[in-house]
C-alpha cells in the first residue's frame, strides 16, 4: 500500500517494478535500489546546502534543492505537483492553492532566513516550529517532502550558527510527530515545538 493517496490515476508507478517505485528516469524497479539512490543523492545535496547557505533563501532555491536532489531521478523534480495527495483522512493543501501558498511561505518564513542567527532560543524553535509544519501542511513535491523539510530545518540551525539538527525522537514517536502536524492547521505549534525543542537539547 502506498503511503500517499493521490487524486488521479496517472501512471506514476514505474512500470513492472515493486509497489512503491515511482516511474523514474533510470528504469530502476526494485525499492531497494531506488531508496539507495535517493539516499545517495540527499547525502551529496546536504553536503552542498550546508557547506554553501545563501544569505537569502527563496522558494525557488527549495524548488533548486529537490531538482538538484531528485532531478536524474523524476522528470518532476523542482516542480510543483500536479496530483492531490492525502495520507488516511488527512490532505495536504489543494494542487490549485499551491502558487499562492508557496508565495506566503516564502514571504511569512523564508524571508526570516537572513535574521537567523539574531534570534534567541525560544523564538528560534518557534520559528522552526512553524516553517516546519506548514511546509508539511502545504507538501509542495510529489515525493520527497519530508527529506528536504528536514535539510531546510538544519540550514535554518546552521544559519542560526547551531548544529544541524538530530531527528532520532522524530524517527521513534512518528506518530506524536503526525498528530503535532494535524494539530498545525488549526494553528497549535504547541506539540511540534516540544519536539523541536526536545531535539535541540537531547
Amino acid at each position: 500500500m502506498s503511503k500517499y493517496e493521490i487524486s488521479t490515476d496517472e501512471g506514476v508507478w514505474q512500470p513492472g517494478a515493486e509497489a512503491g517505485v515511482l516511474k523514474n528516469l533510470r528504469g530502476l524497479t526494485l525499492k531497494d535500489d531506488i531508496d539507495a539512490a535517493e539516499t545517495k543523492l540527499l547525502e551529496d545535496l546536504y553536503f552542498e546546502v550546508l557547506g554553501n547557505l545563501p544569505d537569502v533563501l527563496t522558494f525557488d532555491d527549495i524548488c533548486r534543492w529537490h531538482r538538484r536532489w531528485l532531478g536524474n531521478l523524476y522528470d518532476w523534480a523542482g516542480k510543483l505537483r500536479t496530483v492531490n495527495m492525502s495520507k488516511g483522512d488527512f490532505h495536504f493543501a489543494a494542487v490549485t492553492q499551491l502558487p499562492a501558498q508557496c508565495q506566503q511561505f516564502d514571504a511569512e518564513y523564508l524571508s526570516e532566513f537572513k535574521f537567523l542567527f539574531e534570534m534567541e532560543s525560544e523564538p528560534l524553535i518557534e520559528h522552526l516550529a512553524r516553517t516546519h509544519a506548514e511546509f508539511i501542511l502545504i507538501h509542495p513535491f510529489r515525493e520527497g517532502n519530508g527529506r528536504l523539510s528536514r535539510l531546510l530545518m538544519s540550514a535554518q540551525l546552521v544559519q542560526a550558527g547551531r548544529q544541524p539538527m538530530d531527528f532520532q525522537l522524530w524517527d521513534e514517536h512518528k506518530k506524536f510527530y503526525f498528530k503535532s502536524i494535524q494539530a498545525s492547521v488549526g494553528g497549535d505549534y504547541q506539540h511540534i515545538k516540544r519536539l523541536v525543542s526536545d531535539s535541540l537539547t537531547s
